[in-house]
């Protein structure tokens, strides 16, 4: 039987399972106002759900590494997918702002463990020459989840209750655990991490990407926490509408992800300062054309193309640069990433508390990015993926 066809079921359970998470993770961010509202909490304490979620994947990460290490893939992405649709159950139930933060770094904890499991169970269930592009599959969901999970569900949201929102990812998380509990194959133990794994990550060149990774997530989730209201309040949006610019930036990020992928392909040296300076433009085009809508719009999803674009580049560079120490590195990088968001989220409420204004909270992020690019100029270079596979034998020269 052809292989992709084996692997054609079991994929599918674990891409859904990263639309389930990227839909939660990020949902919260087109319904800030309405929690804010319900629950009697000020926008910039609303914002700290989304703080509060990075900080539960950025302390699950390493918690949670040991442990899931000691289980078979099959049998921890059971509990944490299991774990992830309770969370969110939780989330709808939430009596207070209290209860919902902690729900939401609950449901954080599980999604610490839950990419590095399914990117891994589908690169060794994959053949040779497709566990690249098995793993892509994966991580589609997350870039799904952008373009229809989050508009679809602060439409929801708005048309009825934010709570109705996490009732449904719930509800789609218990059918991604049933798809999963279906379709995944049993698997053994994984080998225990070779000795010294820790060697490679305490590198510079490594502790330096992994420093642009948070970097670049600060500038992202300093102004995106707050695109909705900004939309509303700066560019006079109704709620609709707002939904449908957050599906522009959704397919941006898609695009980005893709165009990002192509410039790893080819090693290209400036990848990341071009990306980070194509997003700096862009939010200098949202602060001085926010209150035109069209103008505002084509600034928002060219953003999200630049800002996507870097995270391939940036994985790469990872894996090149970890050595032996690749999965811990790609598995912190993740971590890295949500550290950003975590202090974006926080910086970006500060500056409104501080007075500063929806419609300057581009120039905070534009100023982040500035400073990303002299940060990121002295990495390495990257190599292309076939060098790259050639260096560590996986491909004959």
């Amino acid at each position: 039987m052809n292989p992709s066809t084996l692997l054609s079921l079991p994929l599918l359970a674990l891409a859904l399972g990263g639309f389930v998470v990227g839909s939660s993770e990020f949902i919260i961010m087109g319904l800030l106002p309405e929690v804010a509202n319900d629950l009697g909490v000020s926008l910039s304490s609303a914002g700290l759900l989304v703080s509060a979620y990075a900080m539960g994947v950025v302390i699950g990460a390493p918690l949670l590494g040991p442990l899931l290490g000691r289980l078979p893939r099959r049998q921890a992405l059971l509990w944490l997918m299991g774990a992830y649709a309770l969370g969110n159950l939780g989330c709808a139930l939430a009596p207070n702002y209290e209860w919902l933060l902690a729900m939401r770094m609950f449901t954080a904890f599980s999604h610490a463990g839950f990419f590095g499991c399914a990117t891994l169970l589908a690169a060794e269930l994959a053949p040779p020459h497709r566990r690249a592009s098995a793993m892509a599959l994966v991580l589609s969901g997350l870039t799904i989840a952008n373009v229809l999970g989050v508009p679809a569900g602060a439409w929801l949201g708005q048309a009825t209750s934010w709570r109705v929102t996490f009732m449904v990812v719930a509800a789609i998380g218990l059918l991604t655990l049933l798809a999963q509990a279906f379709w995944l194959p049993a698997t053994p133990k994984p080998k225990p991490s070779a000795a010294g794994a820790w060697d490679g990550i305490l590198r510079r060149p490594v502790l330096h990407a992994l420093f642009v990774c948070s970097l670049s997530s600060v500038a992202l989730f300093g102004v995106f926490t707050y695109i909705s209201p900004l939309l509303r309040d700066v560019s006079g949006f109704k709620p609709e509408n707002a939904n449908f610019a957050l599906l522009l930036f959704g397919i941006g990020l898609t695009l980005g992800n893709l165009l990002g992928g192509r410039l790893a392909d080819k090693g290209f040296r400036y990848s990341l300062p071009l990306a980070f300076g194509v997003s700096a433009l862009c939010l200098l085009g949202l602060f001085v054309f926010a209150q035109v809508p069209a103008l505002a719009l084509g600034c928002l999803f060219l953003w999200g193309v630049a800002s996507f674009a870097i995270s391939s580049p940036l994985q790469l560079l990872l894996v090149e640069q970890a050595g032996e120490s690749a999965s811990l590195a790609a598995t912190l990088s993740h971590a890295a990433f949500n550290l950003g968001n975590a202090s974006g989220a926080f910086i970006g409420g500060l500056w409104l508390t501080a007075g500063m204004g929806l419609n300057n909270l581009p120039l905070m992020g534009m100023a982040v990015l500035l400073l990303t690019i002299l940060v990121c100029l002295p990495l390495p270079r990257l190599r292309s993926v076939k060098d790259h596979l050639k260096a560590t034998g996986q491909l004959n020269p």
